[in-house]
């Protein structure tokens, strides 16, 4: 598995800060152009046991070896371990959040083998078992890292409403690099 050049992510966040001082970026008011400390290996590893599931490499090196959000996609990556940010503000999705860290939810299957466009008319959190939540997008959608399955290191987004649930990269680093290589 391929490493992540922290200094390279960290430098390149800080240009993408310095070009929108005023964070007029999709999401740069939430996330601040903020990157988080990296998590101890013991700290994922705990995670990792105690929802008794395998993190996908790719996500999981990069909380290991670059940071633990928030800066990224989106209205920013959402913590691994910590539900909200030092400063004590609340995070809009915290529920969704916390859902994600059920007893078991984690080491669900992932009950979709093919995406599922359109309106959904199944409740959203029979379809999102064995998936962690990664971004918010707003209005209801979010970003979500398949855990389980044949689909196991997919990112998808799930749009209730209209546009259902459905991949948008084939991995954490093709999607997170996707931003930060965009203007």
């Amino acid at each position: 598995m391929e490493s992540w050049d922290e200094d390279g992510v960290r430098t390149r966040i800080r240009e993408m800060a310095s070009k929108d001082p005023e964070r007029r970026r999709f999401g740069a008011d939430t996330h601040r152009y903020e990157l988080a400390p990296r998590l101890p290996e013991a700290e994922i590893r705990a995670f990792e046991e105690s929802h008794d599931i395998a993190l996908p490499m790719e996500y999981r090196t990069f909380v290991a070896e670059v940071g633990n959000g928030p800066a990224g996609p989106c209205h920013g990556l959402m913590p691994l371990t910590v539900p909200r940010p030092e400063a004590g503000e609340g995070w809009a999705v915290d529920g969704e959040w916390e859902e994600d860290r059920l007893p078991g939810r984690l080491a669900e299957p992932f009950p979709l083998t093919e995406p599922l466009p359109g309106r959904i008319g199944a409740p959203a959190d029979a379809l999102t078992r064995g998936t962690l939540m990664l971004a918010e997008q707003g209005c209801g959608m979010f970003i979500r890292l398949v855990l389980q399955g044949p689909r196991a290191g997919e990112v998808w987004q799930i749009d209730p409403d209209w546009g259902g649930f459905v991949p948008v990269s084939p991995g954490f680093r093709t999607w997170y690099t996707g931003w930060l290589e965009s203007p």
